[in-house]
């Protein structure tokens, strides 16, 4: 059966939003101004910025303002409840599993955060697994994460597709492999050096229909 990989956050679901929805509830918590949004979205970098460095900074802004415990639990949860899936890309996924596709998350995070998004969301009802980087003790765009992930499932890694919104987690990692990877640019153009995706889609409902007509081509 051939093998789909499939990032997490910002590609099947939108994590930004979500993170940005508790981030404005957080803020109107503690009286704080809701402008200081953009600053924590900037220092998070899309998640991929360490949760101790983004944790310091806050308190370094708000000091006695916040308490510890409740910065850690904003990026303990990060949002996680508040996860979407998007009926384009549940259709596109089950589409793929009608296909003969298996399809398995690839995530770096935390465990209980990622599973979290994942059940929100009814991902668990629709693909056939996951590998969240914490459990695996490899993240992206390291090899043993995706292979761990298709030996999750007992799909060989050759001939699988990569599908994700990061450069250099998602496309690079893939690279490295030798395996296809199509990445989600939500507009931005690709200035990552070093390597390019096989294909480039507006989103992942996009992304997931190239790699289901390329198959059935």
């Amino acid at each position: 059966m051939p093998l789909m990989l499939l990032d997490l956050d910002n590609t099947l679901v939108d994590r930004d939003a979500a993170f940005r929805a508790a981030v404005l509830d957080f803020l109107a918590a503690y009286g704080l101004a809701s402008a200081d949004a953009d600053w924590l979205m900037g220092v998070d970098e899309g998640g991929y910025a360490a949760r101790q460095d983004v944790a310091a900074a806050m308190i370094r802004r708000y000091g006695d303002m916040v308490p510890g415990a409740a910065v850690q639990g904003l990026l303990r949860d990060g949002g996680a409840d508040r996860v979407v899936l998007t009926e384009p890309v549940r259709e596109a996924l089950t589409t793929a599993r009608a296909d003969g596709w298996t399809r398995v998350i690839v995530s770096n995070g935390r465990t209980a955060q990622q599973e979290a998004k994942i059940r929100t969301s009814g991902l668990d009802r629709i693909v056939d697994g996951w590998a969240v980087s914490e459990a695996i003790g490899s993240k992206k765009p390291e090899p043993e994460i995706f292979r761990a992930a298709a030996a999750a499932v007992g799909v060989p890694l050759e001939g699988a597709w990569v599908i994700g919104d990061s450069p250099h987690a998602d496309i690079a990692g893939a690279h490295a492999l030798g395996l296809r990877s199509a990445w989600v640019s939500y507009g931005r153009d690709w200035t990552y050096e070093g390597c390019r995706p096989t294909h480039v889609a507006l989103d992942a409902a996009a992304a997931i229909g190239h790699v289901l007509a390329l198959s059935e081509a």
